[in-house]
């Protein structure tokens, strides 16, 4: 194993660079660490560790975590790198969610007031939305780069055939394209190495991904149902699942391999998603302070090809453990009869 510092990579065709591990803001609020003072102090060390981008969305904690981001970059706005989402539900009205042209005007002004900054550096599409052509998706962002408010844009959790969808939509109206992509991607959720990835290189799009951990499950916690979002979906973690009985043992070998390496399993997490040449950013999610100094240690691990050999061979590539990890995914058409069906 070889050791290199944290450095930055391009992120897609967008010309920014940015940090190889991004600083996850969902905890912030609410939903994780409640305090500001805390959360931004979170914020500040991992800017001086060398982290210069930071993803939040308009959805977590309610906006709460996009005002905690905000404070936190008072007087440091131009070294930072701000990426935030927009498009899952805000609100209980139909029309505070999705990327209609009305709804995104809405968001980002949204979004601006609670960063308290003039321009977000990328705006992500959270999840793709089904009842909005993406032309009209992208014509309403190309207008937000044109008039100063947003620099990039991108998607998230987007199939490989939506992401050449979106690709063709902006050439073919002209509009900005996405220049990144943020899917799920770890050790034991590895269905996207089958097309969203080779796809994205082959647009030349930025990959920046989340839950390397796998919601607490390569933690190195003895018990990942101790995490803290294991309240939200008690299902990830329940023991009879074969899904979870797999992913134990896959733990259980993956532990092994990380003392044999002579490194944290979230090290050897991380450092396995950042292997891949597709991956611009890996995104870390911590709520404490202890959580980010532990984390920021995997920027100087680079796994070498034996223990990425080996990896393999304990979770295959392109294998997801427990396919219900990646239900963000899914499609509509799964999710709906009616649209399957003819019906009389």
């Amino acid at each position: 194993m070889e050791e290199a510092a944290m450095k930055g990579r391009i992120l897609g065709a967008s010309g920014i660079s940015v940090s190889e591990i991004t600083l996850g803001a969902m905890m912030f609020g609410a939903v994780g660490n409640d305090d500001h003072d805390d959360s931004i102090a979170i914020i500040r060390t991992a800017l001086d560790a060398g982290v210069n981008l930071i993803d939040t969305a308009d959805v977590y904690s309610g906006g709460e975590s996009e005002v905690i981001v905000g404070k936190a970059l008072r007087g440091r706005r131009d070294d930072v790198v701000i990426a935030t989402k927009f498009g899952l539900p805000t609100g209980d009205d139909a029309n505070q969610r999705g990327a209609s042209p009305r709804w995104i005007r809405r968001a980002v002004e949204n979004s601006l007031r609670r960063l308290d900054t003039e321009w977000i550096d990328l705006y992500q599409l959270h999840r793709p939305d089904h009842a909005t052509g993406i032309d009209e998706t992208l014509a309403t962002l190309s207008d937000l780069v044109r008039e100063g408010k947003v620099r990039a844009v991108g998607s998230s959790t987007f199939p490989a055939e939506l992401i050449v969808e979106a690709q063709w939509a902006a050439e073919r109206g002209g509009h900005r394209r996405f220049v990144s992509e943020q899917p799920l991607y770890s050790v034991l959720t590895r269905s996207i190495e089958r097309a969203v990835l080779p796809t994205a290189r082959r647009h030349g799009m930025g990959v920046i991904s989340y839950s390397p951990l796998n919601a607490g499950w390569l933690s190195g916690r003895s018990d990942p149902a101790g995490s803290h979002r294991a309240g939200s979906r008690p299902s990830m973690y329940d023991p009879a699942v074969p899904g979870n009985q797999a992913k134990a043992e896959a733990v259980r070998q993956l532990t092994l391999l990380a003392t044999e390496a002579g490194i944290p399993l979230p090290h050897l997490a991380l450092a396995f998603v950042l292997a891949h040449p597709a991956l611009t950013s890996v995104i870390i999610g911590p709520r404490t302070h202890d959580q980010l100094t532990s984390l920021l240690g995997a920027a100087d691990v680079i796994l070498a090809p034996d223990v990425l050999d080996r990896i393999d061979e304990i979770v295959a590539p392109g294998t997801d453990l427990n396919p219900d990890d990646n239900y963000n995914a899914t499609p509509p058409d799964l999710l709906d009869a009616a649209l399957r069906r003819h019906l009389n």
